[in-house]
């Protein structure tokens, strides 16, 4: 996939729920095989996190065909008592990139 760094390796600042969620926020269209790749994780540890973040309320979808649209529930906070009343709106803030911005700045390689 262009434009998708290498896996890392060691410890991250963003955990996989995050990736997951912030690359449905970029395409709530997203095949499972896409959000796996663009997060580098294995397709059956996308559906896992996806099944988590509706079991949560965090997400949920509508199966339309044989493609699922995804909604996010902005307004839920986070889970963590360190993050106490920051929604997912304010994660994502930080982690989805607006379309103008990605236009304008290429991917470094």
């Amino acid at each position: 996939m262009v434009g998708v760094p290498e896996s890392q390796s060691g410890w991250t600042f963003i955990t996989s729920h995050a990736r997951v969620l912030a690359a449905i926020a970029d395409n709530p269209n997203a095949r499972i095989r896409d959000i796996a790749a663009r997060c580098r994780l294995t397709e059956r540890a996308v559906s896992r996190i996806i099944s988590d973040l509706e079991q949560d309320g965090y997400l949920s979808h509508t199966r339309v065909g044989r493609t699922n649209t995804y909604r996010i529930e902005p307004d839920k906070v986070l889970r963590h008592p360190a993050e106490a009343g920051l929604s997912v709106a304010s994660l994502l803030s930080l982690l989805v990139q607006d379309e103008t911005d990605r236009v304008r700045q290429p991917v470094a390689p």
